[in-house]
């Protein structure tokens, strides 16, 4: 990335997105903000910038804007992406539960804990780092989801492996991820993603009773003013709508299924904190609720889980090669089934 006297900040967020600040000068006003960027970072071609921006990642004074932007002096610009990954990584022996598997795709039920590939400050235990060890003996021809660099290259060397990482999940989530094979099915789940057309679902234990059996979160997300490595609904923002139902209630606790149609950093999680409902083991956007929880043994429990209550259970795309419609389901994982096990018992 290249280094600039009008760079003024970067930060970079548990699911591995990185924010990139940039406050335009004098001499730089009047460019347009497509160009501006793919000159600015140096790495990404112009039209995958210009696809950032059409997916409003990228903000001009706290707004999306369009590609075709004149920058005036003084306008903040901000960029959020995914950092590409390091061209080299060792290959770790990590065990990974396959849920399906094919010449095209692999799609896993990642635990919580782990981080998807590596970025700043780490370099291990990471979902990539097991998927070049699984794909060791084989011509893996996999790159990020913002790599477009170099669109026909091929990793042969294992050491140099980039996995085909289409979308993430955050380090304490778990559930499910698609990671491409080839060239040909990263690029064409890619443009799923991009148009929306991904069916993502999730399972989330929230604080408090939700009254509503169904209803719809539709709140602008970008990086919190007074806190800029959390994200928060912010107008203006990148747009973002998540939907929800009502699975179960508890009597101080809500079990939901959340379908989210964008895919915006921490958003399940940030749209659930401003409905005044966070997530159960939230400890970012949680608001300190775990710990007001009034049943000693409930509020032991939660501390105990060392992760959020967020499960990607349901995962459903069509698949980049035969075009068939897939649907994908992971249960919760033993550790939240157990929770709800104990909440169970404790209302009888």
């Amino acid at each position: 990335m290249s280094e600039d006297a009008s760079e003024i900040g970067t930060g970079a967020t548990e699911q591995e997105t990185e924010l990139l600040q940039f406050r335009i000068p004098d001499l730089e006003a009047g460019a347009r903000l497509d160009a501006y960027l793919a000159a600015k970072i140096s790495e990404r071609s112009r039209s995958s910038i210009q696809r950032l921006i059409e997916d409003g990642d990228v903000l001009v004074n706290d707004r999306a804007a369009k590609s075709s932007y004149k920058l005036r002096a003084g306008d903040r610009v901000e960029v959020e992406l995914a950092p590409p990954p390091p061209t080299s990584f060792t290959p770790e022996n990590i065990p990974l539960d396959i849920v399906y598997e094919d010449d095209a795709i692999v799609v896993i039920n990642k635990p919580a804990g782990m981080i998807v590939h590596p970025a700043a400050g780490v370099h291990s235990g990471t979902l990539a780092n097991a998927l070049a060890f699984r794909f060791r003996n084989t011509d893996f021809r996999l790159r990020n989801e913002n790599d477009f660099s170099n669109p026909h290259s091929a990793f042969r060397n294992p050491q140099s492996i980039r996995p085909g990482i289409v979308h993430r999940l955050d380090k304490d989530t778990s559930g499910l991820i698609v990671v491409a094979k080839t060239e040909e099915a990263h690029e064409k789940l890619a443009d799923q993603f991009r148009a929306r057309e991904v069916f993502k679902s999730y399972v989330a234990l929230v604080h408090g009773r939700v009254e509503k059996d169904s209803g719809s979160i539709d709140q602008h997300i970008a990086r919190d003013p007074r806190m800029r490595t959390r994200m928060a609904v912010v107008r203006g923002g990148r747009a973002a709508l998540s939907l929800y139902r009502v699975r179960k209630r508890y009597e101080r606790f809500t079990l939901l299924d959340v379908e989210i149609k964008t895919g915006r950093t921490h958003q399940i999680r940030v749209h659930l904190a401003w409905l005044k409902h966070p997530v159960v083991g939230d400890e970012v956007y949680g608001g300190g609720r775990d710990k007001t929880v009034p049943d000693v043994q409930v509020r032991a429990r939660i501390a105990k889980l060392k992760r959020q209550f967020l499960h990607a259970e349901q995962l459903g795309f069509r698949h980049p090669v035969t075009d068939e419609a897939l649907r994908f389901t992971a249960p919760l994982p033993q550790e939240l089934s157990e929770f709800l096990e104990k909440l169970e018992v404790g209302q009888r």
